[in-house]
């Protein structure tokens, strides 16, 4: 590179703008020893006098408005960690009470942070990532070769699609109340924090769908609950991905999807029908196996409405 020329800054790349699953702006790559996710773009090194550090609601992409009035907005609030609620593969998932200190201000966060490259193992993440392209050409290499810089760059497309998905579910929800999502609070870097399911008193999280076991009256409206909110993906040409019993949350009686970075966009993704194929048999399966009629889970059946909903007959 000459003198004269110099790389933009990630502030200077940012796109802003509503934005489905293409990425293509890597403002998520800003690295920051201070920060449990590793990004950050607060240079303010001071630390608060409780609590592991300030909320990092400031410098954060927030979550749709109009904004929840359980959510601590206030730039006094400071995080506190307070335990993983889960591990995987891709993911650890962190429980955090943000407050403002000497008042009863505080909300508990779901903290979402994506492994460091050296330790990522995104699983069949080739499918999923059909149809989520950056116009940089540089960048799509890199993520194709899996170099150090293309993981970045994955993690940060998974980390933004979960994070648009919600906010576009959280609005659906709120408009038709068809699904439910926790609301997407906001995205740094790959971190994506998320509404707490669960008792907030305790910090218990919710039950997972797979650790019930409901009455069959209760099973027949967690059916009609899954079905409605699966129309309702649809209608926006979107497929789960991954669905299964261990991403559903039961809580209140309420069904609640959880972990939708490889939400899948049916119609430019190639494979985006067989996804969809896959959350229906699953899901099916285990609603059957819990003695829900086969004429109410009937894959095939629920499929065929699916991708028609989807524009795809």
């Amino acid at each position: 590179m000459r003198e004269h020329e110099h790389a933009p800054s990630a502030r200077e790349r940012r796109t802003r703008g509503n934005r489905r699953f293409d990425d293509d702006e890597p403002q998520f790559l800003k690295r920051s020893r201070h920060s449990p996710g590793g990004f950050d773009t607060n240079t303010d090194t001071d630390e608060p006098e409780t609590g592991d550090r300030w909320s990092s609601w400031d410098d954060a992409e927030r979550g749709p408005e109009p904004h929840p009035a359980w959510l601590v907005t206030e730039l006094a609030a400071v995080d506190t960690e307070l335990g993983v609620l889960k591990t995987g593969k891709e993911a650890d998932v962190h429980l955090v009470r943000r407050g403002v200190p000497d008042t009863d201000r505080s909300c508990l966060l779901a903290a979402k942070r994506y492994r460091a490259p050296e330790h990522r193992l995104f699983h069949r993440d080739a499918g999923y990532l059909e149809g989520r392209r950056v116009r940089r050409s540089r960048e799509n290499r890199a993520m194709a070769a899996r170099t150090a810089f293309g993981r970045e760059m994955i993690a940060g497309q998974w980390a933004a699609a979960e994070f648009s998905a919600l906010t576009r579910l959280w609005q659906v929800g709120v408009e038709l109340g068809a699904v439910a999502v926790p609301y997407p609070v906001q995205l740094r870097g790959t971190e994506v924090m998320l509404e707490f399911v669960g008792d907030a008193e305790s910090g218990t999280a919710a039950p997972r769908l797979a650790q019930v076991r409901p009455e069959p009256a209760a099973l027949e409206r967690l059916w009609g609950q899954l079905v409605d909110a699966l129309m309702v993906l649809a209608r926006s040409g979107l497929a789960h991905g991954d669905l299964s019993p261990y991403n559903l949350l039961v809580h209140d009686g309420r069904l609640v999807l959880i972990d939708l970075p490889q939400v899948v966009d049916v119609v430019a993704n190639p494979q985006g029908p067989e996804f969809l194929a896959r959350d229906v048999r699953v899901v099916s399966t285990w609603f059957a196996a819990r003695g829900l009629s086969t004429d109410l889970a009937d894959p095939a059946a629920l499929t065929a409405r699916l991708l028609a909903e989807a524009g795809m007959r």
